[in-house]
């Protein structure tokens, strides 16, 4: 009989998110030789070249951020050089135009071009001891050690990996901009991703302006590396299946082992009483996520929510059979244009994804209103 989600209350203990900060299951086996760069976007072979310098650096005997080589500057974020036209100019790490040797670098790019494998791939590259964890997962370390004990955590790190960077939120990115900033003088290495809206790429804004907007006060020290191409999941896929009938849903749900099988109206309302960090022992073990009855959510805390829900998913790579509405109606297109709209994009990628792995159902009319990371 298949577990109900709604039914688990997992507790998470501060120590078990120190140790849970390593790449996700899907991302356990993924190395640079691995990614597969698309031929007709350059700059994803040329991030790969240059990661493999800065994992080089980072290595036992490679520059430490706190020599001087990272001196100068008032505090951590920086993208670069300014061109004379007022544009971050792009550096290679490592490369000819890279300059000083910086403690971090930045992966900036659009939804789907493999920045977490390529993130998950540096941390594979570098020896420890090292942590891997999303924006949020950072911040819910600070929420449970406080800021002092996580600073010392951390502290003794070579690497620190950051996926999906989020700027929305201006209390989140001062707190996890000033722990880094201690542990970047602590001799950290930093390496971050996060997405750039599709119409953005090439504008040369979003990395460093937002940055370095948002940080107030902090100068820069990452390196940029823009990865410029089109949605992985979906590139020469076919459309991910429609929504199933509730007695399909019910049917995979009894005949696959491990399987779960919830309402969606009513885990929303169970996401609400859990804390996000405990989303991802909220799916452990689970093997298929049957969900009935899928809507469009309109309140904004809860698409939230199921961003994250949706990221430890794919995370363990638990493929979703759903009835109800399609994922890419999921959030309305208020919250599509709003600030928050890189994560909801970020969703609806991933859900169709793991919809299209959840297997066969009519393939139809499948038009995401967003492509997505």
């Amino acid at each position: 009989m298949p577990e109900s989600l709604v039914d688990r209350h997992p507790e998470v203990r501060p120590d078990d998110l120190v140790a849970a900060l390593v790449p996700p299951p899907r991302f356990s086996d993924v190395r640079f030789a691995t990614y597969r760069p698309d031929p007709g976007e350059p700059s994803q072979a040329d991030a790969v070249a240059a990661l493999a310098r800065f994992a080089g650096r980072v290595a036992p005997g490679g520059s430490r951020p706190g020599g001087p080589a990272a001196a100068g500057g008032r505090g951590l974020l920086r993208f670069g050089r300014r061109d004379s036209g007022g544009r971050t100019a792009r550096n290679a790490v490592g490369g000819p135009d890279a300059g000083p040797a910086r403690p971090g670098v930045y992966l900036d790019g659009g939804f789907g071009v493999g920045k977490t494998h390529l993130l998950a791939s540096l941390w594979h590259a570098v020896p420890g001891p090292k942590a891997y964890g999303t924006f949020v997962e950072i911040t819910s370390l600070v929420g449970a050690l406080g800021f002092a004990r996580t600073v010392e955590a951390l502290s003794g790190l070579r690497l620190l990996a950051i996926d999906e960077f989020e700027l929305d939120d201006p209390g989140d990115t001062v707190l996890v901009s000033t722990l880094l900033t201690r542990l970047v003088e602590a001799g950290v290495h930093l390496a971050a991703t996060s997405n750039t809206q599709p119409e953005d790429l090439g504008a040369g804004r979003f990395g460093a302006d937002d940055f370095l907007r948002e940080i107030q006060g902090l100068s820069s020290r990452f390196d940029i590396l823009r990865i410029a191409g089109e949605d992985f999941r979906h590139r020469g896929l076919p459309k991910p299946p429609a929504p199933q009938r509730d007695n399909e849903v019910s049917r995979r749900a009894a005949i696959t082992p491990g399987a779960s099988e919830d309402g969606f109206t009513e885990l929303c309302a169970h996401l609400g009483q859990l804390h996000p960090s405990r989303y991802g022992a909220l799916v452990d073990g689970v093997e298929l996520c049957c969900l009935h009855g899928v809507t469009a959510v309109a309140d904004q805390a809860m698409a939230l929510r199921l961003v994250v829900l949706a990221d430890r998913l794919y995370d363990r790579s638990i493929p979703v059979v759903a009835s109800g509405q399609p994922f890419n109606e999921l959030f309305s297109a208020e919250m599509l244009a709003g600030p928050h709209r890189k994560k909801f994009q970020r969703a609806i990628s991933r859900l169709s994804a793991l919809a299209r792995d959840g297997g066969p159902g009519e393939l139809t009319g499948w038009e995401g209103t967003a492509k997505a990371s």
